[in-house]
């Protein structure tokens, strides 16, 4: 994600509101008819029923359009296959230099001391220890070259690798019937995951790039990599890791992107 503000909502302009409801409610609607029909039935009035909002002022719009990505939310999670795998691609496709996307500038990258480092471990889990980077790096490591595809319309592949999030999950003893793994992170970055997503088998606590430890730049020292996510939901940098059945939010999905950004 890089240096910008969220864009403002359209107002009371209601072509606009029906446009930013269309775009939300068929983001993940793969049918070409399917979209057509979505298209040709939004109406104001439909989404003022949809979200129970009279769409009279700028507040009333701004509970219709979080209603709808609400929604938006509920669906992606209820087609959300946790076996089906992301694409992978061969290593001469790999993006060097892979793109910087953060909420602030290169450099104001966070450096974080790997000696002192642990990883915080908290909530529906029976192992609460702290863990350090070599104990992490000692559990069986995966590596994968897929696409990281941001919400701002580029994407690049490039090459993660690190331990599996489902082995981790089962080695702290986490609840996996959990609704939630949320994250905070040394830049003061934070998000949360759905649990199917979590253990889906290609999301990896990543501690490599490209072969060699994760730079700064790109997260030290890990990340979460998810191919099944927008880049938004993969966090950098990750201090803490806690399982949880309440909702915890987000950086961007506080300022009103949609929770479950799947890609």
């Amino acid at each position: 994600m890089s240096k910008y503000k969220r864009p403002p909502l359209p107002g009371l302009d209601g072509p606009a509101i029906l446009k930013e409801a269309g775009k939300i409610l068929e983001k993940r609607v793969e049918q070409p008819s399917r979209r057509a029909f979505l298209r040709s039935s939004l109406t104001l009035g439909g989404l003022a029923m949809l979200s129970g909002c009279s769409l009279s002022d700028d507040e009333s719009v701004e509970q219709a359009l979080a209603a709808v990505s609400r929604l938006n939310d509920r669906v992606q999670g209820w087609i959300f296959d946790p076996a089906k795998l992301a694409p992978t691609y061969p290593e001469s496709m790999i993006a060097r230099p892979f793109p910087f996307n953060a909420y602030y500038g290169i450099d104001e990258v966070r450096r974080v001391d790997e000696e002192s480092f642990r990883l915080e471990v908290t909530g529906l889990v029976a192992d609460k220890r702290r863990w350090r980077l070599d104990e992490l790096r000692a559990m069986a490591q995966i590596e994968q070259v897929t696409r990281h595809i941001c919400v701002e319309g580029w994407s690049a592949i490039g090459k993660w690798g690190g331990v599996p999030f489902s082995s981790f999950l089962k080695r702290v003893g986490a609840d996996l019937g959990a609704k939630y793994v949320g994250f905070k992170c040394a830049d003061d970055y934070y998000t949360s995951i759905d649990m199917p997503t979590a253990l889906h088998p290609q999301t990896i606590l990543a501690l490599t790039w490209d072969g060699q430890a994760l730079p700064p730049e790109y997260g030290f020292p890990m990340k979460l990599r998810m191919p099944t996510k927008l880049g938004y939901k993969n966090p950098k940098h990750i201090q803490a890791i806690f399982v949880t059945n309440t909702y915890p939010g987000g950086y961007w999905e506080d300022q009103g992107y949609n929770w479950f950004g799947g890609s």
